[in-house]
């Protein structure tokens, strides 16, 4: 059986599942990030939803999906930690039981708060082991629902809720869009939000932002099909690191992405720093790199009506430190 491709339609009824229960980020405006492109810029902060990521929407939408029988099985999901909380939290939600695969080096903090939701937490060595090998062995062990991260249709579809808040507030506000760019490991949220950008504003410009050395997404979209890493640990972005992208994803990022851009560790953090001091926010790495993308091509958009995502919050006090010292 083919894998279903999630529609406009169904980020549509996701919005109507997590109404009520994820929150409405607002749009915020900030002089010093127009300034320093030359653009108009909006920033969606989903470091401030639910468990500090924009995952819940995703994990909250896809579980409620799922038939009483299948949520008794229990959820089972890999996640290096922003969808692990957001698993943990709706499966909490919903009285079902939750069990994490994380890498043995995901930040402690997202550790304890993925355990602080009630998830049982299985580590494994992403330097060594194949994280989907590993968490195929405990499916097999015990017949817990996978709700995968991004490759999954209802996860993207609740992800672009984000992308619907965007396009409706800006619509309220009587903007356009010219272009958007949007953290991407997996691409379940730049499927989604793709999806509803296209919706409300066709014309608009679509940006993947990644990772250094962790570019798959950009290459699989220049070269038409998936592309992989060759490592899966060494960047501080480790909420978007992905040996891959996801399959259902691609096949609507591959016809609605413009391109991809790509930032450095350094740029990351000196992307959470000019969070901190002009946004008042707090930002993660991975959570930081479609504002680095701003800051290193904005100048080139000069002019243009621009909208980013913060995608999460969800950082280790030491790298935060790091940043804001810089």
């Amino acid at each position: 059986m083919s894998e279903y491709i999630p529609t406009y339609d169904d980020i549509l009824s996701a919005a109507e599942t997590i109404n009520g229960e994820a929150v409405r980020t607002p749009l915020l405006r900030c002089d010093a990030l127009d300034e320093a492109t030359g653009c108009k810029v909006f920033v969606k902060p989903e470091n401030l939803q639910r468990t500090g990521s924009f995952k819940f929407r995703g994990a909250y939408n896809a579980i409620s999906k799922l038939s009483d029988e299948e949520r008794a099985r229990g959820i089972l999901a890999n996640s290096s930690g922003n969808h692990a909380q957001g698993v943990g939290d709706a499966s909490r939600m919903f009285g079902c039981a939750s069990t994490i695969i994380m890498p043995a080096d995901a930040p402690v903090m997202k550790v304890a708060r993925t355990k602080a939701y009630g998830a049982k937490v299985i580590h494994f060595d992403r330097a060594t082991e194949d994280r989907d090998a590993v968490l195929a062995h405990v499916e097999k062990e015990t017949g817990s629902i996978i709700v995968h991260p991004y490759n999954n249709a209802m996860v993207i579809a609740g992800q672009g809720t984000v992308g619907l808040e965007i396009a409706e507030d800006m619509q309220a506000l009587g903007h356009q869009l010219d272009r958007i760019t949007v953290c991407t490991g997996g691409g379940g949220l730049t499927a989604g939000i793709a999806l509803s950008i296209n919706a409300h504003f066709p014309y608009a410009k679509v940006h993947c932002v990644e990772p250094a050395s962790f570019d798959d997404y950009r290459r699989s979209i220049e070269s038409g099909k998936l592309e992989r890493n060759a490592a899966t640990a060494g960047s501080i972005c480790d909420a978007i690191i992905a040996p891959s992208p996801g399959t259902i994803g691609f096949e609507v990022n591959k016809e609605l992405l413009h391109s991809g851009l790509v930032v450095t560790d350094d740029e990351a953090l000196a992307a959470i720093k000019f969070a901190y001091e002009e946004l008042k926010m707090v930002v993660e790495p991975g959570g930081a790199v479609a504002l680095a993308g701003v800051l290193k091509h904005g100048k080139e958009w000069a002019g243009e009506t621009v909208a980013l995502v913060l995608s999460g919050g969800n950082i280790d006090p030491d790298v935060f430190v790091r940043a804001i010292s810089k």
